[in-house]
């Protein structure tokens, strides 16, 4: 493709070019100069003063041209933002002079000067908009069997990380061995990522995370002024009031960004979004800005332990290394029970599923599906399923959807001619061979079971609390959940521990340690709910740490 065909980058204004200006070093380019790398952990943000730079995607058989940017554009990608390696390479085609912006003058121009920032910001949301669905995907590949639970969750990661990337499932090929042959795999090799600079073999969504840059990485002598550990939407409204009111803030989850609201396909009764609004887009909008206005967010980062002293706490990965700060929210949230069945670890990934997302819909789209659960997630994602297509049960064990779903999403489940709801009724077994093919129900009332087809088994049977890495260092309730403030027993509020002052709002048991979201005792279990206890317990790490000095 010839540059004059290629999509063109906006051009700043002078008066955009003078703000960049002053964050920058002006410097000469040359034809040939490389700018920025395939595989780089960091780049500068350029803008062309003269000259003209081409962004191409390393091939073994070559470049590929993905975009011409000339005099007035900037170069650079969402991962200036995220912290993403870079998986594109910057060269100059013809020699001019150009603004270079560190990755740190980067991120306080984007503080600084609103305006700029969000004409850079658009740019920025749009290529990568762009780049899933064209050349740039193929950058990341993912090889692997849609049969293949490793390879789901793989999948799983980049999807909801939103990567542009390029799914290759084997099970489509006519020879798979050729296919992988012709891929330099074998299928040992199985799932791979195929990357410009490496092939990644066997990886775990915490390996091509740490790859990609998208983990937490230490920073040696520096103490956080607050940790977020859980980045659903209590905690990614932490983590965006925390940068924005200017604490050091880190935010880290087990599996990616937008807990459990980030895999509802559709959300209807959050305000501002009459005609609702996916979780996946509401909380990677969320993330994105904590991340703009300064917050560090790592995924996945599996919390293990916190250590919790006088002024001071340390939050502990599963990798062993710690982050420490002078404050911490609890956000963890909670996490959907497992069905009680036999050989449901063999079906998880490849059939059994805690999520109904864009994927799962791909994956099961016109088959006949079962949903297990009462409430509204149970509710959202079968109506979701029966818009693809899917023939849809609801497994219920109660008598009725109305004492534990809301209205709205009754009302279309009752009009849907593609849902079915089986009250009094379980799941008993599962079939198949490598992938799920059909479940056995059982009626509790007449104790009749019968075996159906199945495609997908999506689970939302209640959830339990993401505690266990509390290790009992903070008061939790019988169910155990997060006592905070007023919940707090007598002696703990009026103990030692909190000589001369009461527990602030969202305080757990230790000073300094805060809970929000569905992981709180007592709180709401709704997203807006969700989002106002994350945004308030920033007030209150404010005047922990002005007390404490």
């Amino acid at each position: 493709m010839r540059p004059a065909d290629l999509p063109k980058s906006p051009a700043l204004a002078p008066d955009a070019i003078a703000q960049v200006a002053s964050y920058a070093e002006e410097r000469p380019i040359a034809a040939g100069q490389i700018l920025a790398r395939a595989g780089d952990e960091s780049y500068d943000f350029v803008v062309l003063l003269d000259g003209e730079v081409d962004i191409v995607r390393p091939d073994n058989e070559g470049e590929v041209l993905i975009v011409h940017h000339g005099p007035g554009a900037f170069l650079g990608e969402l991962g200036l933002i995220t912290g993403q390696r870079l998986y594109l390479t910057a060269r100059v085609t013809r020699g001019g002079r150009a603004l270079f912006v560190p990755p740190e003058a980067f991120r306080r121009l984007m503080a600084g000067r609103p305006g700029l920032a969000d004409t850079v910001f658009q740019a920025l949301v749009a290529r990568q908009m762009r780049l899933k669905s064209g050349e740039g995907a193929r950058a990341l590949r993912l090889v692997g069997s849609r049969y293949s639970a490793e390879a789901m969750a793989l999948r799983a990661y980049v999807t909801r990380t939103r990567l542009p990337h390029t799914w290759i499932d084997v099970e489509d090929a006519a020879d798979p061995d050729v296919m992988l042959a012709g891929l330099g795999l074998r299928p040992v090799d199985m799932p791979a990522v195929l990357t410009p600079t490496v092939v990644l073999r066997r990886p775990s969504p915490g390996e091509l995370a740490s790859y990609l840059g998208l983990t937490y990485r230490p920073t040696p002598g520096y103490t956080f002024d607050l940790v977020v550990v859980g980045t659903g939407p209590a905690g990614l409204a932490a983590s965006v009031y925390g940068a924005s009111e200017g604490l050091g803030t880190v935010s880290v989850d087990a599996m990616a960004a937008g807990g459990q609201a980030g895999t509802s396909s559709r959300i209807e009764n959050y305000v501002g979004f009459p005609n609702g609004v996916s979780g996946g887009d509401l909380t990677a909008l969320a993330a994105i800005q904590a991340q703009r206005l300064g917050a560090r967010l790592s995924a996945p980062c599996e919390v293990v332990m916190l250590r919790a002293r006088q002024g001071f706490h340390a939050v502990v990965l599963s990798d062993g290394s710690e982050i420490p700060c002078r404050s911490v929210i609890v956000a963890s949230g909670a996490r959907y029970r497992r069905l009680d069945v036999a050989e449901l670890d063999r079906f998880e990934g490849a059939g059994v599923y805690y999520a109904a997302t864009d994927l799962e819909g791909r994956l099961c789209a016109g088959e006949p599906v079962v949903v297990v659960g009462g409430g509204n997630s149970a509710g959202q994602a079968a109506i979701y399923l029966a818009q693809q297509g899917c023939r849809v049960s609801i497994a219920v064990r109660r008598h009725e959807l109305a004492e534990t779903m809301s209205r709205y999403l009754i009302a279309r489940i009752e009009v849907d001619p593609l849902i079915e709801v089986l009250t009094g009724t379980e799941v008993r077994a599962l079939a198949g061979d490598r992938h799920l093919t059909g479940v056995t129900l059982e009626h509790g009332p007449s104790g009749e079971r019968r075996t159906v087809g199945c495609a997908g088994l999506f689970c939302f049977i209640g959830a339990v609390p993401a505690t266990s890495w509390l290790g009992g260092r903070v008061a939790l309730d019988r169910a155990g959940f997060v006592l905070t403030d007023r919940s707090l027993p007598d002696e703990v509020a009026h103990g030692p521990a909190y000589a001369g002052r009461a527990p602030l709002p969202f305080e757990t048991s230790v000073p300094g340690v805060f809970a929000v979201g569905d992981v709180r005792s007592g709180s709401m279990k709704r997203v807006a709910a969700a989002v106002g206890e994350g945004s308030s317990a920033v007030r209150s790490v404010h005047e922990h740490l002005a007390t404490a000095g």
